[in-house]
């Protein structure tokens, strides 16, 4: 899994003496581009004292993170699951969950690819392993190559459950680190198809398509077939730093960067 280790300190680093460190583990989708820009607003914003540590290794890792205390936020593009729920709660931990955002997940392909839209019963047939060569839906003949986020992701699992009736990925997908290699993959293969967050949809060298006649844009977020939201986990008893950081993020100026970096604010 692609991990980001981000330390976003500055000349402050001559004072360390006083900082404090706020941990965050867990979504790639979040933690790759939205959070580290959020963290580097928040300190941009008086709040310099505190340096960041963000490890985007997949949603999964969230809350094993959250329950043996190496993260003090968790960041997870899915709901959390009752099992993790309880397993926090075995080790004191008792989860609050704090919706940040909007995301949709764009189905995209090769900007050489005929096709400009899909039906959602398509895309499931393709992500199923039913439709195997674009020739079936009236692409240009070829083996049709699926790419998808890997088991430890959030969005792995929210497109089986949105796209893809809650059934299997084919053997013959191919596993991805995250957004950013996938759609650098599927711009590379005239037969790629793959899915990504918003912000991730305009990434030179695909296309993303139209859904059922609705296209992936914000404004169409609340009809856009594969839609959902994104948290961030944390103990109920915050840390002064991750309440602040969270209260910085719901405010006008942190959604206002959601908006900016792609995704679609609360």
């Amino acid at each position: 899994m692609k991990a980001i280790s981000t330390l976003l300190t500055s000349a402050a680093l001559i004072s360390m003496a006083g900082a404090q460190t706020l941990s965050l583990k867990g979504s790639d989708t979040l933690g790759a581009k939205l959070v580290p820009q959020l963290a580097e607003a928040f300190r941009a914003a008086g709040n310099n004292g505190v340096k960041f540590e963000i490890a985007a290794e997949g949603s999964t890792t969230a809350f094993p993170a959250l329950a043996n205390g190496t993260a003090q936020i968790g960041m997870s593009s899915r709901k959390v699951k009752d099992d993790e729920r309880t397993f926090c709660k075995t080790k004191g931990v008792y989860l609050k969950e704090h919706p940040i955002c909007h995301d949709m997940l764009s189905v995209i392909v090769n900007k050489n690819s005929p096709l400009n839209s899909l039906t959602k019963a398509q895309v499931s047939k393709i992500f199923t392993g039913q439709i195997k060569d674009w020739s079936e839906i009236g692409g240009a003949p070829g083996k049709i190559s699926i790419y998808t986020r890997n088991t430890s992701s959030g969005t792995y699992k929210d497109w089986q459950k949105l796209a893809m009736g809650g059934r299997d990925y084919p053997s013959s997908s191919l596993k991805m680190a995250g957004n950013e290699q996938i759609a650098q993959e599927v711009a590379k293969n005239k037969n790629g198809i793959g899915y990504v967050g918003l912000a991730y949809s305009k990434t030179p060298g695909t296309k993303a398509l139209v859904i059922d006649g609705v296209e992936p844009v914000a404004a169409n977020a609340k009809k856009y077939a594969f839609a959902r939201l994104c948290y961030l986990y944390a103990p109920d008893k915050l840390t002064a730093e991750a309440d602040a950081f969270l209260t910085f993020i719901k405010s006008p100026a942190g959604q206002a960067i959601v908006q900016k970096v792609g995704f679609i604010p609360n």
